[in-house]
């Protein structure tokens, strides 16, 4: 399927030279496999994100999958077409024969620095952007892929509000062969167990990475310690994740009961598909704002009956609080303007990491 999908004719292919053919802004990220800039492509006059892959760090990962036909990067990322994730224009290949992808430029803050901060915009969200990353993440397993390295690393925020999927490295396609064990790279913090055991491996894996992206949006830390050592990341097998409730003990119920199971170590106690998750996180949003909507009128019948807010009609829209139980908008509080802040200093735990060169083959 992916063979015809892609039409692969062979290894020869035309280059660019990215310097003619873009205006380079200046670098705005780079990660483990490669390097991103603010540009603008002189062809089209748009501004973009241009991504330029690691050729030898590429290669060594592709290398994984020698005589399986593994879509590319490039090949992954254009074929992609849902709001919350990155759209990507075209690939090519530098002059240097390093393959390049054009993507829209997103406007916002990356989700790890909004975990970090825990400021009004994450509280107010934050249940928005959960559903979101949760639909796109359905999206793309029902085109047949598994991403594979879910984490806040990998999610845009945008100035509209919106969440935004950006990285696509590690993701293979949901077949036999590309789930057998081996491939144990990702960021290890969001791992799943059966990743970090060399089992057999399927979608799951992703919505356990979800899950772990989801708790720490409600805690600021993931549910193990930090996966820096083997010991961290082997404490994702041989010990129970903190409970949120402990951290949290006024977490809505049925969200804290959410992300629990999507943490659980046996992938057939998991949550099978990532829309069941969702689904549980909707609804509790949806009773969340029925509820301060009630409280709120009770408090303000006058101003509340003589209003009407604008986002009645799509509660799964509607913002949240801090620990579930009011949304600010409820209750008249005013937003909090978005801030530009500065970009935060990587985290060791971020990078993603090959398990095999840890543990060795």
């Amino acid at each position: 399927m992916f063979d015809k999908l892609f039409n692969r004719k062979g290894t020869h292919h035309p280059k660019t030279d990215i310097n003619k053919r873009f205006n380079l802004i200046g670098r705005v990220g780079q990660g483990s496999m490669s390097k991103v800039w603010r540009a603008v492509d002189l062809q089209t006059g748009r501004s973009v994100a241009l991504k330029v892959l690691d050729k030898e760090k590429t290669a060594k990962f592709e290398a994984r999958f020698q005589g399986l036909n593994k879509p590319s990067e490039a090949d992954v990322a254009v074929s992609l077409h849902h709001p919350n994730i990155v759209k990507t224009y075209e690939a090519g290949w530098t002059l240097e024969d390093e393959m390049f992808l054009v993507m829209e430029f997103v406007e916002g803050v990356g989700l790890a620095l909004l975990v970090d901060l825990q400021n009004e915009e994450m509280k107010r969200y934050r249940l928005r952007y959960m559903i979101q990353i949760g639909e796109a993440l359905n999206y793309f397993h029902q085109q047949h892929w598994i991403h594979r390295d879910i984490c806040p690393r990998n999610i845009m925020i945008a100035d509209d509000k919106s969440a935004k999927m950006i990285d696509f490295g590690l993701v293979v396609p949901n077949t036999p062969n590309f789930c057998k064990p081996g491939n144990r790279t990702g960021t290890a913090s969001y791992m799943a167990p059966e990743l970090i055991k060399r089992q057999t491996t399927d979608q799951r894996l992703d919505i356990f990475s979800y899950a772990v992206t989801c708790f720490e949006m409600y805690t600021k830390r993931c549910p193990w310690d930090a996966a820096m050592t083997i010991d961290a990341v082997m404490q994702h097998i041989n010990k129970p994740p903190l409970e949120i409730t402990d951290l949290l003990p006024n977490i809505d119920k049925q969200i804290s009961a959410a992300i629990m199971k999507g943490l659980a170590a046996d992938p057939d106690r998991r949550w099978q598909k990532v829309t069941d998750m969702v689904a549980e996180i909707r609804e509790a949003e949806a009773r969340m704002v029925q509820a301060a909507r009630k409280a709120a009128a009770a408090k303000n019948p006058g101003k509340i009956s003589s209003a009407k807010a604008p986002a009645d009609a799509k509660a799964e829209s509607m913002p949240q609080a801090s620990t579930g139980n009011v949304p600010p908008e409820a209750t008249g509080a005013k937003p909090v303007a978005n801030k530009k802040t500065r970009a935060k200093k990587k985290r060791a735990s971020d990078d993603d990491v090959d398990l095999n060169a840890m543990f060795g083959e």
